[in-house]
């Protein structure tokens, strides 16, 4: 651990509007929690961007997705999709960060306090999460799937956060021809590890 103090010392300190936290490397379960929050709308959004190639696709490669972080940098989605008249199908995707963050991180846990964290996460050039999806009963059916492997952070916390996240929820017909996810019907569980510490994730989105 650095000079900075932990994010546990942080919260026990911090003002009602304190401006951020002070928490330094990734070194226990609730530093690893912090360190998710960021990551859930990274899980969404990875998924928004997989649907959207999947029903762009034209052949077995989708067309790549991009999008932008809500502060800085991008998230980029490319990958290969079954083919052929099945209403199963699987898709096999990468998903890659590069410098991304969504803004300053509030922690839901503490009401009374207004953290501003800020973490900025990066996959490895040659190591983007790896993103597999299954659909079935194509188009109102059902949605599982898995994403893995490890990002880096800078900022208020820092090092590698080692994600193995499961999903399982509903799909439904976009209105357009295409397959989109029912938000909210999509159960999140799994774990975000540290050098010394895992936070276990059970959410919904």
């Amino acid at each position: 651990m650095n000079a900075r103090t932990t994010l546990l010392a942080a919260l026990a300190v911090a003002s009602p509007l304190a401006p951020a936290c002070a928490c330094g490397d990734v070194g226990s379960e609730e530093d690893a929690r912090i360190a998710y929050l960021g990551v859930d709308d990274i899980v969404t959004k990875s998924l928004a961007l997989g649907f959207a190639g999947f029903n762009a696709a034209s052949s077995a490669n989708i067309p790549a997705q991009s999008d932008d972080g809500e502060q800085s940098g991008t998230i980029d989605v490319t990958g290969q999709v079954d083919q052929g008249s099945s209403d199963n199908k699987g898709m096999r995707l990468q998903v890659a960060l590069t410098e991304y963050s969504d803004g300053a991180i509030d922690d839901p846990e503490t009401e009374d306090v207004e953290e501003e964290i800020a973490i900025v996460y990066a996959t490895a050039e040659a190591a983007p999460l790896a993103l597999d999806l299954q659909l079935r009963n194509i188009p109102a059916g059902t949605l599982s799937g898995t994403l893995a492997g490890t990002v880096g952070m800078t900022g208020d916390l820092e090092g590698d956060l080692e994600l193995d996240i499961a999903f399982d929820g509903a799909i439904a017909d976009d209105g357009a021809g295409g397959t989109e996810r029912v938000e909210g019907t999509t159960e999140v569980t799994g774990t975000a590890t540290s050098a010394n510490g895992t936070f276990e994730i059970d959410t919904a989105i």
